[in-house]
């Protein structure tokens, strides 16, 4: 699963709130409820967001393993 708790950690730290991303840089009501929601954004988005706050994209999102889901017919890594 992608979180982008991270985003808020870091907009925080900024001192950058969604509606100045929203006003003064372009980025879209939509996808600032996309990240709130752990949605897709595309890597457009991510390099923008990387861009405005200048910081990595560790900074912005962080893949969370989710072990409990199965699914079926995986195939094998190994």
């Amino acid at each position: 699963m992608i979180s982008y708790d991270r985003l808020w950690e870091t907009m925080k730290k900024k001192n950058t709130s969604q509606y100045r991303l929203i006003k003064y840089y372009g980025v879209s009501a939509g996808q600032i409820g996309r990240l709130k929601k752990n949605m897709y954004v595309s890597t457009h988005t991510i390099d923008m967001l990387c861009n405005i706050l200048q910081c990595r994209v560790e900074d912005v999102m962080e893949v969370k393993p989710d072990w409990t889901k199965e699914i079926e017919n995986r195939p094998d890594l190994d």
